[in-house]
């Protein structure tokens, strides 16, 4: 049995969204200030950690999305009630952490099929990181024939990664925008466009990955790519990023569609498989399924209370 095929059967084993590495065991396994180099003291790590809030305190918003807003666009915020949901990107952020030793990288996260749940959890997983008053994250639609990031704006048009891609002078800058969510910036896919190839194999959309990494340390990128089954070219993508989160959405794809998508991406660019949408079991109430047979036990073995013939 495969490395994939052994991923999937503990995703469905353990049931609900679930990151499951593609490099089992060793790629779980925790990492502590141990294991880093001699040079990286814990001293160190906690200045430099120091450093960056403050620097990520001064990113302000022009205004924040209430929780009213959050909850309609389905994206988790701080001090939102401890669901499986908020669990499970809480839990995905933390292996990503773990995997990188806290170094920033940039994840491309696709689906199996169109609607199988990528922007959620591109958003979601973005807002994650946010949380973490250390870092940021920085949220990228790059699928250029479909994008849905640019909801976030409601009515306003920004300029986004065609525009930059298209306009030689155009300063990075222009297309980082403020969504309304701390420590969280977004850039649109700005004008939609039928060819991503050509996007997709530009040198500067290298430069621009490679430019956002290092000028932000502290800053996760997270792309939101086009589904698999409908572009080739978001393998063409997946070699510009570090790690690909495969979203698996629930009932809707077979087996042999999962593993066709997983085996694309080598071992160690296959972040994990996320099993996206799958319902939760009903909780049971013992006592309501207890009840019917504490009757039935008291009918059989305490008769007499029940025979009005007795109490004569």
């Amino acid at each position: 049995m495969s490395k994939i095929e052994k991923a999937l059967n503990k995703a469905r084993a353990a049931g609900g969204l679930r990151v499951v590495s593609s490099q089992l065991p060793h790629a779980e396994k925790e990492i502590s200030t141990e294991n880093l180099p001699a040079a990286v003291s814990t001293t160190a790590l906690t200045e430099q950690r120091g450093s960056a809030v403050e620097a990520i305190a001064r990113m302000k918003e022009k205004s924040l999305l209430d929780k009213h807003a959050l909850a309609q666009y389905q994206i988790i915020y701080p001090g939102m009630e401890e669901t499986r949901t908020v669990r499970a990107f809480r839990e995905l952020r933390t292996k990503i952490i773990q995997k990188t030793q806290g170094r920033n990288c940039v994840i491309m996260v696709t689906s199996v099929v169109s609607g199988g749940g990528s922007t959620f959890v591109a958003t979601n997983l973005g807002a994650a990181f946010s949380f973490d008053a250390g870092k940021t994250a920085l949220l990228m639609d790059c699928n250029l024939n479909n994008p849905s990031l640019h909801r976030l704006f409601g009515d306003r048009n920004f300029r986004g990664l065609t525009e930059y891609m298209d306009n030689s002078g155009m300063d990075i800058a222009e297309i980082i925008h403020q969504v309304g969510i701390e420590r969280l910036r977004v850039i649109p896919c700005g004008e939609r466009r039928e060819i991503a190839a050509e996007y997709f194999s530009s040198l500067k959309l290298k430069q621009l990955l490679v430019s956002i990494t290092e000028r932000y340390r502290e800053r996760y990128i997270i792309i939101d790519a086009p589904p698999m089954s409908e572009s080739a070219d978001t393998q063409i993508l997946a070699e510009l990023c570090d790690y690909v989160l495969l979203v698996v959405p629930y009932g809707r794809v077979t087996d042999s569609q999962v593993n066709a998508c997983a085996k694309a991406f080598s071992d160690k660019k296959l972040l994990g498989i996320i099993f996206n949408n799958e319902p939760e079991p009903p909780k049971l109430k013992w006592r309501s399924i207890l009840n019917p047979f504490i009757a039935l036990w008291d009918v059989l073995f305490h008769p007499v209370k029940n025979n009005p013939e007795h109490s004569k």
